[in-house]
């Protein structure tokens, strides 16, 4: 076998044995083996010293038994980290890893996690009831009791849709072989964390929309960074990455990571926010637990970012040595990297013990519900606002943390790219990243500002909430072409894996994303949508349930996308249609605008009535009033923003005659005007086919 000094690559071969790559098994440090079952070891001894064993005995006054008391911590924290692994290693395969071995190796350890995970959630289900009602796992009637509670009792119901989605994770993980397949597969996990969010302290009474919001965040940002460096570790370990690739893996790993700390970071702020009132609660359990996991993160992140970028640099220049002299380094930046894996997966074992113990104990706010609630309270779950002014519709704030982290990002984002476009030579009009910025104020606004406030509790507060996000946040990011500067902003992959250029030429050339985006589809889906939503089920989900909302958002601020864009968008996309027709399905969209919003103002049927007809207001119209009055701006604000897209479509169709004739006129004093001397040759030619009909003789 070829030494490993020696060897030509990581992964030749000589008289058809496999030569072992120095990151490897046989040389990985006995401390990495020991790191994953540290991490699980710290977490619990984290849960122990915070004495979160006792939490679920103060919660029912009934002592469930030990096993109940001691397993329901430990079976948490082994139920988030195998979810970790399973969203981190999906995460891994659509993003980072090249198909082929490791992607197929990435997959099937999302696969044995998701399965981990799935039965994890069975025992927490068991041992969650039995700690909630103080009925030991062995009594007789502990059975039936437990039937009941996944049935009839929204949280068991919780439970057991997080191990249907978590077992079809597992079998879906082990059938597909691409990244398209590990993309849907992981949507399909976070549909378990999103539910997971709405249990524990995020389902209090109090704040219920930031709690939410910022638990998701916090738990797919957590998901994805622990899961990502496990499953990377996993992969390295068992032989799927060569050196090279490994060092590219890395290096992407790293920025995902960096910005999953950013939202573990900023949701564990919102949520101290909203359950510590003032310093003095610092000294509450509750608060000790939280400035011992503030501590962590911030030793975890800072640690975690310096070293691995000090890493990767070393890493990386193994490239430009000779080969004799890469053997040495390789060792030590090896041993670098694996220690690297180690302490930042015994911190982020701590810091998910703390996290569980924190969970598991009463905050100094309780989440307790409303006493004497008012109709406002028992409908939405929050106060009713104060009656609307323009004080209250300019500064008024409702915080949905997913979507302020969202609007922050991608301003964050499109400006770095900006940057780095401009840092190798080539040009960005800052006219378009006026109106990106713009258009993610706009965003923040309707879905943290007045509009949110409103928009929950006034049928007129939601159509203005909704004529926003579908026809004026559209306008400004097509205007700022944020597809295109993200292709040539992000540089081509070579090894097969997709980044964000690879993802985004692939949906817009692809037979879906012609579909949805071609300009009549898209004007269809964008008037035709609004009949589906307010006439269906679906306006009482997206008012009902947090899921709902953020899917209400996301459709129609894409629906608007997509139609703006064909219209007078630069964004690469389906072949557009000429300047007439643009005008006419411009027309034909403002139609239905007005029909709808007279249809509103002349119906007597309330939609809805369980909502906005109970909400109990003291102030403003009655609520068929209210809907009447928000069928009139529909009518009204909808048809401004498209008034001015048929004055853009008009003002680029004379532009666009302009630029034609500017360059016909070249072409003739370029080659002559051939066309006029081709159409004076043929009037020629038919005068003198006429001159001789009528004078034969001649």
């Amino acid at each position: 076998m070829t030494s490993t000094a020696s060897r030509p690559s990581a992964t030749s071969t000589t008289s058809g044995a496999r030569t072992r790559d120095p990151l490897v098994a046989p040389g990985t440090p006995w401390w990495l083996v020991a790191a994953g079952p540290g991490a699980v070891l710290v977490a619990v001894l984290a849960v122990l010293a915070a004495g979160a064993f006792s939490g679920a005995l103060e919660a029912t006054f009934v002592d469930p038994g030990t096993f109940a008391r001691i397993g329901l911590p430990i079976s948490t924290v082994l139920t988030e980290l195998a979810a970790s692994v399973t969203i981190g290693s999906l995460a891994l395969g659509a993003f980072v890893l090249a198909p082929g071995r490791p992607l197929a190796r990435a997959l099937a350890t999302a696969g044995v996690a998701a399965a981990t995970w799935a039965v994890l959630t069975v025992v927490q289900l068991v041992l969650r009831y039995s700690s909630i009602s103080g009925t030991p796992v062995t009594a007789s009637s502990f059975g039936d009791q437990l039937g009941q509670f996944v049935t009839q009792i929204a949280l068991g119901q919780t439970y057991l849709a997080i191990i249907v989605v978590a077992a079809t994770t597992s079998a879906v993980a082990l059938a597909i072989r691409t990244p398209n397949g590990a993309l849907v597969t992981g949507l399909l996990a976070l549909v378990a964390i999103g539910v997971q969010a709405s249990t524990g302290h995020a389902s209090g009474a109090a704040n219920h929309e930031i709690a939410i919001s910022s638990m998701f965040l916090h738990l797919a940002g957590a998901a994805l960074w622990i899961g990502g460096l496990g499953g990377l570790a996993v992969s390295r370990v068992r032989g799927a990455i060569g050196r090279k690739q490994f060092t590219d893996a890395v290096s992407r790993y790293s920025g995902i990571a960096l910005w999953c700390y950013v939202a573990v970071g900023v949701s564990g702020v919102a949520n101290a926010l909203i359950r510590v009132e003032n310093l003095a609660d610092l000294g509450t359990r509750y608060g000790e637990l939280l400035i011992v996991k503030a501590v962590l993160l911030v030793v975890l992140g800072t640690f975690g970012f310096v070293h691995r970028e000090s890493v990767i640099r070393r890493m990386r220049g193994l490239g430009s040595l000779a080969k004799a002299e890469r053997s040495g380094v390789e060792k030590v930046t090896t041993r670098l990297f694996w220690r690297l894996v180690s302490v930042e997966l015994l911190v982020m074992g701590a810091v998910s013990g703390v996290a569980v113990a924190l969970g598991s104990t009463a905050p100094p706010i309780p989440d307790d519900p409303f006493v004497d609630p008012t109709p406002a309270e028992v409908v939405t779950g929050h106060e009713l606002p104060p009656e609307p002014s323009a004080a209250g519709w300019a500064f008024g704030v409702q915080i949905d943390l997913l979507w302020a982290f969202v609007c922050v990002a991608g301003i964050v984002v499109y400006l770095r790219w900006v940057r780095r476009l401009r840092r190798r030579g080539d040009a960005w009009p800052w006219q378009r990243a006026v109106f990106w910025c713009a258009g993610m104020l706009v965003l923040l606004w309707t879905t943290n500002g007045g509009a949110a406030v409103y928009g929950h509790v006034l049928f007129s507060g939601h159509m203005i909430q909704h004529m926003t996000l579908a026809m004026i946040v559209p306008i400004f990011l097509v205007l700022s072409a944020p597809v295109t500067l993200l292709l040539r902003a992000n540089a081509a992959r070579r090894d097969g894996s997709k980044g964000p250029r690879e993802w985004t030429l692939g949906l817009v050339n692809s037979k879906f994303g012609h579909f949805v985006a071609h300009p009549v589809v898209a004007g269809v889906n964008f008037a035709g949508s609004m009949i589906v939503f307010y006439y269906t089920p679906a306006f009482e989900y997206a008012l009902t349930t947090y899921v709902g909302h953020v899917l209400m958002i996301t459709h129609f601020t894409l629906a608007g996308y997509l139609f703006v864009n064909a219209l007078i968008g630069i964004d690469p996309g389906p072949a557009r249609l000429g300047y007439p027709q643009r005008l006419l399905l411009l027309l034909a969209t403002m139609a239905f605008h007005a029909f709808f919003g007279v249809t509103l103002m002349m119906s007597n049927e309330l939609l809805v009535a369980d909502w906005f007809g109970l909400m109990g207001r003291p102030w403003g119209p009655s609520a068929i009033a209210d809907q009447q009055k928000g069928g009139g701006i529909a009518w009204s604000i909808g048809e401004i923003p498209t008034l001015a897209l048929a004055l853009v479509v008009a003002l680029s169709w004379s532009r666009s005659d302009e630029r034609e004739a500017r360059r016909r006129d070249r072409r003739v004093d370029r080659d002559g005007d051939v066309e006029m001397d081709q159409y004076n040759e043929m009037l020629a030619q038919l005068k003198e086919r006429d001159d001789r009909v009528e004078h034969p003789d001649r």
